[in-house]
Protein backbone atom coordinates (compact mmCIF):
# COMPACT_ATOMS: atom_id res chain seq x y z
CA UNK A 1 0.00 0.00 0.00
CA UNK A 2 1.39 3.50 -0.86
CA UNK A 3 1.26 5.73 2.33
CA UNK A 4 1.94 9.10 3.06
CA UNK A 5 1.57 10.26 -0.26
CA UNK A 6 0.94 14.18 -0.42
CA UNK A 7 -0.63 14.15 -4.08
CA UNK A 8 -2.70 11.16 -3.33
CA UNK A 9 -4.30 12.99 -0.41
CA UNK A 10 -8.73 12.15 -0.27
CA UNK A 11 -10.57 14.92 1.25
CA UNK A 12 -13.95 14.44 3.25
CA UNK A 13 -16.04 16.30 5.18
CA UNK A 14 -15.80 16.26 8.74
CA UNK A 15 -19.64 17.38 10.45
CA UNK A 16 -19.50 19.54 13.78
CA UNK A 17 -22.38 20.96 13.76
CA UNK A 18 -23.95 20.97 17.62
CA UNK A 19 -26.96 19.31 18.39
CA UNK A 20 -27.95 18.67 14.92
CA UNK A 21 -31.65 17.43 14.89
CA UNK A 22 -32.21 14.25 13.54
CA UNK A 23 -34.17 15.73 10.47
CA UNK A 24 -31.32 16.73 9.43
CA UNK A 25 -29.28 13.48 9.18
CA UNK A 26 -30.07 11.71 6.23
CA UNK A 27 -30.13 7.77 6.65
CA UNK A 28 -30.48 5.09 3.98
CA UNK A 29 -29.73 1.59 3.60
CA UNK A 30 -28.15 -0.47 0.23
CA UNK A 31 -27.23 -3.72 0.00
CA UNK A 32 -24.46 -5.21 -2.29
CA UNK A 33 -25.35 -7.75 -5.68
CA UNK A 34 -25.82 -10.95 -3.90
CA UNK A 35 -22.78 -13.71 -4.20
CA UNK A 36 -22.62 -17.33 -3.49
CA UNK A 37 -21.04 -19.17 -0.94
CA UNK A 38 -20.06 -23.15 -0.30
CA UNK A 39 -17.85 -24.89 1.98
CA UNK A 40 -14.54 -23.96 1.21
CA UNK A 41 -15.03 -21.36 -0.99
CA UNK A 42 -13.97 -17.84 -1.11
CA UNK A 43 -15.81 -14.83 -3.29
CA UNK A 44 -13.23 -11.35 -3.27
CA UNK A 45 -15.73 -9.44 -5.71
CA UNK A 46 -15.18 -5.07 -6.99
CA UNK A 47 -18.42 -3.76 -7.06
CA UNK A 48 -18.30 -0.24 -9.30
CA UNK A 49 -20.58 2.59 -8.73
CA UNK A 50 -22.21 1.37 -5.91
CA UNK A 51 -25.23 2.74 -4.67
CA UNK A 52 -24.73 6.15 -2.78
CA UNK A 53 -27.36 8.84 -1.59
CA UNK A 54 -27.24 12.22 -3.75
CA UNK A 55 -27.72 14.93 -1.40
CA UNK A 56 -26.71 18.60 -1.80
CA UNK A 57 -23.61 18.13 0.05
CA UNK A 58 -22.18 15.36 -2.02
CA UNK A 59 -23.13 16.37 -5.17
CA UNK A 60 -21.31 19.77 -4.24
CA UNK A 61 -17.94 17.56 -3.54
CA UNK A 62 -18.15 15.96 -6.38
CA UNK A 63 -18.40 18.77 -8.76
CA UNK A 64 -16.50 21.28 -6.95
CA UNK A 65 -13.66 18.01 -7.35
CA UNK A 66 -13.00 18.09 -3.34
CA UNK A 67 -11.17 14.86 -2.59
CA UNK A 68 -9.14 15.06 -6.19
CA UNK A 69 -6.40 17.24 -5.19
CA UNK A 70 -4.44 15.97 -7.79
CA UNK A 71 -4.95 15.58 -11.37
CA UNK A 72 -4.99 11.34 -11.67
CA UNK A 73 -2.39 9.93 -14.05
CA UNK A 74 -2.77 8.07 -17.37
CA UNK A 75 -4.84 4.67 -16.43
CA UNK A 76 -6.51 5.62 -13.43
CA UNK A 77 -10.05 6.10 -12.89
CA UNK A 78 -11.81 8.00 -10.07
CA UNK A 79 -15.03 5.85 -9.03
CA UNK A 80 -16.65 4.49 -5.64
CA UNK A 81 -16.19 0.90 -4.62
CA UNK A 82 -17.41 -1.64 -2.52
CA UNK A 83 -14.95 -4.80 -2.21
CA UNK A 84 -16.54 -7.27 -0.45
CA UNK A 85 -14.00 -10.40 0.65
CA UNK A 86 -16.32 -13.55 1.80
CA UNK A 87 -14.41 -16.52 3.02
CA UNK A 88 -17.30 -19.60 3.73
CA UNK A 89 -15.23 -21.37 6.55
CA UNK A 90 -17.75 -23.99 7.34
CA UNK A 91 -16.23 -27.38 7.82
CA UNK A 92 -12.76 -25.30 7.96
CA UNK A 93 -9.49 -27.47 8.80
CA UNK A 94 -8.50 -25.02 10.90
CA UNK A 95 -10.74 -21.68 10.68
CA UNK A 96 -7.84 -19.37 11.92
CA UNK A 97 -5.39 -20.95 9.22
CA UNK A 98 -8.23 -20.22 6.64
CA UNK A 99 -9.17 -16.70 7.30
CA UNK A 100 -5.27 -16.00 7.88
CA UNK A 101 -5.10 -17.17 4.26
CA UNK A 102 -2.35 -19.54 4.63
CA UNK A 103 -1.06 -20.73 1.75
CA UNK A 104 -0.65 -24.67 2.24
CA UNK A 105 -4.38 -24.77 3.34
CA UNK A 106 -5.45 -23.60 -0.37
CA UNK A 107 -3.10 -25.85 -2.00
CA UNK A 108 -1.99 -22.22 -3.89
CA UNK A 109 1.68 -21.66 -5.30
CA UNK A 110 0.80 -18.77 -7.66
CA UNK A 111 -1.05 -15.67 -7.16
CA UNK A 112 -4.36 -14.77 -8.80
CA UNK A 113 -2.15 -13.72 -12.26
CA UNK A 114 -0.72 -17.12 -12.13
CA UNK A 115 2.71 -15.27 -10.75
CA UNK A 116 4.43 -17.84 -8.48
CA UNK A 117 4.73 -17.05 -4.81
CA UNK A 118 7.96 -15.92 -3.01
CA UNK A 119 9.24 -19.19 -1.03
CA UNK A 120 9.20 -17.62 1.92
CA UNK A 121 5.53 -16.56 1.44
CA UNK A 122 3.34 -18.66 4.05
CA UNK A 123 -0.03 -16.78 3.96
CA UNK A 124 -1.95 -14.06 3.08
CA UNK A 125 -4.18 -12.24 1.07
CA UNK A 126 -1.95 -13.46 -2.25
CA UNK A 127 -3.30 -17.18 -1.07
CA UNK A 128 -7.21 -16.67 -1.21
CA UNK A 129 -8.25 -14.73 -4.16
CA UNK A 130 -11.25 -14.57 -5.61
CA UNK A 131 -13.25 -18.42 -6.86
CA UNK A 132 -10.20 -19.95 -5.12
CA UNK A 133 -10.97 -23.19 -2.88
CA UNK A 134 -9.28 -24.53 0.81
CA UNK A 135 -9.37 -27.81 1.94
CA UNK A 136 -12.19 -28.93 4.22
CA UNK A 137 -12.86 -31.94 6.81
CA UNK A 138 -12.98 -35.17 4.79
CA UNK A 139 -16.63 -36.20 3.92
CA UNK A 140 -18.11 -32.87 5.04
CA UNK A 141 -20.93 -31.66 2.96
CA UNK A 142 -23.02 -28.64 3.40
CA UNK A 143 -25.50 -26.40 0.89
CA UNK A 144 -24.46 -23.64 -0.94
CA UNK A 145 -25.27 -20.17 0.62
CA UNK A 146 -26.66 -16.58 -1.21
CA UNK A 147 -25.40 -13.80 0.72
CA UNK A 148 -25.11 -10.27 0.07
CA UNK A 149 -23.88 -7.33 2.38
CA UNK A 150 -26.20 -4.52 3.57
CA UNK A 151 -24.32 -1.08 4.52
CA UNK A 152 -25.97 2.38 5.71
CA UNK A 153 -25.14 5.44 4.58
CA UNK A 154 -25.53 8.78 7.00
CA UNK A 155 -25.61 12.58 5.42
CA UNK A 156 -26.29 15.79 6.16
CA UNK A 157 -26.57 18.82 3.10
CA UNK A 158 -23.74 20.92 2.97
CA UNK A 159 -23.11 23.22 5.79
CA UNK A 160 -20.36 25.47 6.56
CA UNK A 161 -19.52 23.96 9.53
CA UNK A 162 -18.01 21.01 7.24
CA UNK A 163 -14.40 20.87 7.05
CA UNK A 164 -12.19 19.20 4.69
CA UNK A 165 -9.69 16.53 6.19
CA UNK A 166 -6.64 14.85 4.37
CA UNK A 167 -6.31 11.43 5.10
CA UNK A 168 -3.04 9.58 5.79
CA UNK A 169 -2.29 5.64 6.42
CA UNK A 170 0.70 4.29 8.27
CA UNK A 171 2.08 0.62 8.14
CA UNK A 172 3.69 -0.15 11.34
CA UNK A 173 6.39 -2.79 8.93
CA UNK A 174 7.14 0.76 7.49
CA UNK A 175 10.97 1.32 7.74
CA UNK A 176 11.56 4.59 6.57
CA UNK A 177 13.47 7.42 8.28
CA UNK A 178 13.69 10.89 8.00
CA UNK A 179 16.60 12.38 6.48
CA UNK A 180 17.79 15.96 5.43
CA UNK A 181 17.08 15.51 1.91
CA UNK A 182 13.53 13.26 2.82
CA UNK A 183 10.42 14.46 1.37
CA UNK A 184 8.03 11.85 2.67
CA UNK A 185 6.84 10.22 -0.90
CA UNK A 186 6.14 6.72 -1.28
CA UNK A 187 9.43 5.98 -3.14
CA UNK A 188 10.90 6.53 0.27
CA UNK A 189 8.40 3.60 2.14
CA UNK A 190 9.64 0.13 2.05
CA UNK A 191 5.92 -1.35 3.87
CA UNK A 192 5.56 -4.94 3.71
CA UNK A 193 1.95 -4.51 4.05
CA UNK A 194 1.26 -8.08 5.24
CA UNK A 195 4.05 -10.15 7.61
CA UNK A 196 3.85 -12.92 9.77
CA UNK A 197 4.59 -13.74 13.42
CA UNK A 198 6.23 -17.03 14.61
CA UNK A 199 4.52 -18.43 17.84
CA UNK A 200 5.90 -18.58 20.75
CA UNK A 201 6.55 -22.30 21.26
CA UNK A 202 9.38 -21.70 18.04
CA UNK A 203 10.59 -18.67 20.20
CA UNK A 204 10.96 -20.46 23.28
CA UNK A 205 9.12 -17.61 25.34
CA UNK A 206 6.47 -18.20 27.92
CA UNK A 207 2.56 -17.17 27.59
CA UNK A 208 3.49 -14.19 29.68
CA UNK A 209 5.91 -12.65 26.76
CA UNK A 210 3.61 -14.03 24.05
CA UNK A 211 3.05 -10.93 22.72
CA UNK A 212 4.65 -9.46 19.16
CA UNK A 213 4.97 -6.02 19.09
CA UNK A 214 6.04 -3.58 16.75
CA UNK A 215 6.59 -0.14 16.99
CA UNK A 216 7.40 2.92 14.15
CA UNK A 217 8.25 6.64 15.21
CA UNK A 218 7.54 9.12 12.08
CA UNK A 219 8.35 12.72 12.70
CA UNK A 220 5.34 14.53 10.72
CA UNK A 221 5.64 16.74 7.99
CA UNK A 222 2.75 18.98 8.54
CA UNK A 223 0.52 20.27 11.70
CA UNK A 224 -2.92 20.40 12.00
CA UNK A 225 -5.52 18.98 14.57
CA UNK A 226 -6.10 15.01 15.11
CA UNK A 227 -9.03 13.06 14.65
CA UNK A 228 -8.52 9.29 15.23
CA UNK A 229 -10.44 5.98 15.11
CA UNK A 230 -9.71 2.17 16.02
CA UNK A 231 -11.34 -1.44 14.97
CA UNK A 232 -14.08 -3.09 17.10
CA UNK A 233 -13.63 -6.90 17.58
CA UNK A 234 -16.63 -9.24 18.81
CA UNK A 235 -16.04 -11.16 21.93
CA UNK A 236 -19.19 -13.70 21.41
CA UNK A 237 -19.65 -17.22 19.70
CA UNK A 238 -23.03 -16.52 18.17
CA UNK A 239 -22.91 -15.70 14.50
CA UNK A 240 -22.79 -11.80 13.68
CA UNK A 241 -21.07 -12.19 17.29
CA UNK A 242 -17.92 -14.31 17.29
CA UNK A 243 -14.66 -13.54 19.23
CA UNK A 244 -12.02 -12.42 17.49
CA UNK A 245 -13.56 -10.97 13.97
CA UNK A 246 -13.65 -7.56 13.33
CA UNK A 247 -16.62 -5.90 12.73
CA UNK A 248 -16.34 -2.01 12.70
CA UNK A 249 -13.66 0.61 12.12
CA UNK A 250 -15.53 3.45 14.36
CA UNK A 251 -14.19 6.74 14.17
CA UNK A 252 -13.44 8.84 17.63
CA UNK A 253 -14.11 12.70 17.42
CA UNK A 254 -11.96 14.56 20.16
CA UNK A 255 -12.85 17.82 20.95
CA UNK A 256 -11.83 19.92 18.05
CA UNK A 257 -8.94 21.70 19.25
CA UNK A 258 -7.46 19.63 21.83
CA UNK A 259 -5.13 17.15 19.79
CA UNK A 260 -3.41 19.19 17.97
CA UNK A 261 -0.07 18.39 15.62
CA UNK A 262 3.12 20.00 14.78
CA UNK A 263 4.95 19.56 12.12
CA UNK A 264 8.63 18.16 13.05
CA UNK A 265 6.40 16.45 16.00
CA UNK A 266 7.24 12.62 16.30
CA UNK A 267 3.91 10.30 16.15
CA UNK A 268 4.85 6.83 18.07
CA UNK A 269 2.48 4.16 16.54
CA UNK A 270 2.61 0.52 18.24
CA UNK A 271 0.79 -2.74 17.43
CA UNK A 272 0.44 -5.55 19.72
CA UNK A 273 -0.69 -9.12 18.53
CA UNK A 274 -0.82 -12.34 20.77
CA UNK A 275 1.87 -14.87 19.99
CA UNK A 276 0.12 -18.12 21.22
CA UNK A 277 -0.16 -19.48 17.73
CA UNK A 278 1.77 -18.80 14.09
CA UNK A 279 0.06 -15.44 12.14
CA UNK A 280 0.47 -15.07 8.66
CA UNK A 281 -0.73 -11.88 6.72
CA UNK A 282 -0.92 -9.94 9.51
CA UNK A 283 -1.25 -6.27 9.26
CA UNK A 284 -0.62 -3.31 11.37
CA UNK A 285 -2.34 -0.41 9.81
CA UNK A 286 -3.10 2.82 11.33
CA UNK A 287 -4.76 6.01 9.84
CA UNK A 288 -5.14 9.37 10.97
CA UNK A 289 -7.28 12.41 10.02
CA UNK A 290 -5.48 15.51 10.00
CA UNK A 291 -8.13 19.11 9.94
CA UNK A 292 -6.21 22.14 9.16
CA UNK A 293 -8.62 24.12 10.92
CA UNK A 294 -10.96 24.71 13.17
CA UNK A 295 -14.50 25.33 12.32
CA UNK A 296 -15.84 29.44 12.52
CA UNK A 297 -17.92 29.98 14.52
CA UNK A 298 -16.71 27.84 17.29
CA UNK A 299 -18.88 25.49 19.05
CA UNK A 300 -18.76 23.64 22.72
CA UNK A 301 -18.78 19.81 21.05
CA UNK A 302 -20.26 16.59 22.27
CA UNK A 303 -18.77 13.76 21.67
CA UNK A 304 -21.52 11.52 20.30
CA UNK A 305 -22.20 9.37 16.95
CA UNK A 306 -25.05 11.33 16.04
CA UNK A 307 -23.88 15.12 16.72
CA UNK A 308 -20.26 14.35 15.52
CA UNK A 309 -20.14 12.28 12.13
CA UNK A 310 -17.92 11.75 9.33
CA UNK A 311 -19.62 11.73 5.38
CA UNK A 312 -17.91 8.22 5.43
CA UNK A 313 -19.38 4.12 5.13
CA UNK A 314 -21.37 3.01 8.28
CA UNK A 315 -21.65 -0.34 7.61
CA UNK A 316 -23.70 -3.17 9.15
CA UNK A 317 -22.60 -6.53 7.57
CA UNK A 318 -25.52 -8.82 8.01
CA UNK A 319 -22.61 -11.72 9.09
CA UNK A 320 -24.14 -15.48 9.18
CA UNK A 321 -22.54 -18.42 10.57
CA UNK A 322 -19.47 -19.95 8.52
CA UNK A 323 -18.46 -16.45 6.28
CA UNK A 324 -16.10 -14.39 6.70
CA UNK A 325 -16.70 -10.97 5.20
CA UNK A 326 -13.77 -8.08 5.00
CA UNK A 327 -15.05 -4.78 3.57
CA UNK A 328 -13.41 -2.11 2.57
CA UNK A 329 -15.47 0.93 1.47
CA UNK A 330 -13.19 3.97 -0.47
CA UNK A 331 -12.80 6.29 -2.97
CA UNK A 332 -10.18 4.19 -4.85
CA UNK A 333 -8.46 5.03 -7.61
CA UNK A 334 -7.98 1.46 -9.27
CA UNK A 335 -5.75 0.83 -12.24
CA UNK A 336 -7.65 -0.06 -15.52
CA UNK A 337 -5.47 -2.96 -16.32
CA UNK A 338 -4.94 -6.65 -15.24
CA UNK A 339 -2.11 -6.47 -12.26
CA UNK A 340 0.03 -4.75 -10.76
CA UNK A 341 2.59 -5.41 -7.90
CA UNK A 342 2.31 -4.00 -4.64
CA UNK A 343 -0.52 -2.31 -2.92
CA UNK A 344 -1.93 1.20 -4.91
CA UNK A 345 -3.12 4.07 -2.36
CA UNK A 346 -6.28 4.80 -0.72
CA UNK A 347 -8.31 6.49 0.85
CA UNK A 348 -10.28 5.39 4.08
Amino acid sequence: MANYNLGWLVLVGILVTLGLPYSHIHTAVFPSPKFVLRPGSVENKFYFNVDFPRSYCLEKFRCRKVGNPAELPSGFKEQRMLNVHAIDTRGAKDKLGCTECRCDLYNVTVDEYERPLRPCYKGGLLCCYDRIQYSVKHGFEAVRRTFYLRYTEKWIDMDRSILPVKIYIFDITDSWKRTPSSTGINAEHKCKTEYDIESCDATGLGNDRCIDTKRISLDMLFDGYLIYGWPTYEEGEEPGNEAGYIVEMTTYYPQPGTVEISKGETLILESNYSRIRHNTGVMGLFYILIADELPKPMHTFVQTQDNIMVVTMLWAAAALMGVVAIIDVVVHYRLKRKGEDGYEAIGM
